[in-house]
């Protein structure tokens, strides 16, 4: 009889834990990133990057390419995807989408302190965010941190409101697009993440001589890599660990760390994106 109760009581208590607790070890390992940049060159920086975690977990390890950033946000919170490169806003909205649940794990060392740049060309006759006044601008897409909410959020705090003061504000959808359409006229001005800025210009895909840096914002978090929370701990310590471990003196793991623009990554700590948070309200961007 008392055997009978034990195994009652602890019927009841496997019954009572909510089903979000129970930790999930999928068979494939769904990997996804925000479309910042064109889908070509996502998959040439990612393609490696799920190389070396389905080594490193042995595990099977997919890239899921998304249409936009929107879509990553509602494929973790939909479970189709285990881990998504996002930026530092849609880190807040997927955190905000799954309730608290999704868990960052590691962002690169330059994203403790990432910044924007704004561009224009030298004809323009902008120097300053107060000449932006009457011009046409580009962001990137609605959902980036680096190419639209931070650069806005700073326009803001110069007393610039875009739909306001700018003859017309536009979206490019991606970084490197913001660059092509300042460089070409179709715009006067517009914000990028400044680590791509300085891809293009080392690979000469954006001229010095028709498109230059006028304002760059000050620091902020940004980019990291984010999991679903029902995620088994102990794999996501493991896809911690494996992306900590990335040591830049070792050839092998120096493509990985040249793909994604950094030296190393550092262990990310939630309460870091706050002030994103915070500054995606005082925009507007977010309830």
């Amino acid at each position: 009889m008392r055997r009978y109760s034990i195994a009652v009581a602890l019927l009841f208590f496997l019954l009572a834990i909510p089903l979000t607790t129970i930790a999930e070890i999928p068979e494939v390992l769904r990997v996804s990133a925000i479309p910042d940049e064109n889908p070509n060159e996502l998959l040439r920086i990612y393609a490696p990057f799920v190389e070396y975690l389905s080594k490193e977990l042995k595990m099977k390890v997919q890239f899921i390419p998304v249409v936009d950033y929107a879509a990553t946000v509602e494929g973790l919170a939909a479970k189709k995807l285990e881990m998504v490169w996002y930026g530092g806003f849609t880190s807040v909205q997927a955190v905000k989408r799954t309730q608290g649940n999704a868990k960052r794990l590691v962002l690169r060392q330059e994203d403790a302190e990432f910044k924007s740049v704004f561009i224009t060309r030298p004809a323009t006759g902008i120097r300053s965010l107060g000449d932006l006044k009457g011009k046409t601008f580009a962001f990137g897409s609605v959902s980036s941190t680096s190419g639209h909410l931070m650069p806005r959020f700073f326009l803001l705090k110069a007393n610039l409101n875009p739909e306001r003061d700018f003859k017309q504000a536009a979206f490019s959808g991606a970084h490197d697009a913001t660059a092509l359409w300042v460089e070409s006229g179709k715009v006067d001005a517009g914000a990028l993440n400044f680590l791509v800025w300085q891809k293009l210009v080392e690979t000469r895909k954006a001229d010095l001589a028709k498109v230059n840096v006028f304002w760059t914002t000050p620091p902020y978090v940004d980019y990291v890599w984010t999991a679903r929370g029902e995620l088994d701990t102990g794999l996501q310590e493991r896809i911690t660990a494996a992306l900590l471990k990335l040591d830049y003196q070792n050839p092998e793991h120096k493509r990985l760390l040249d793909l994604h623009r950094t030296k190393r990554y550092i262990r990310a700590h939630d309460e870091d994106w706050k002030g994103t948070e915070e500054a995606a309200i005082a925009a507007g961007l977010l309830k």
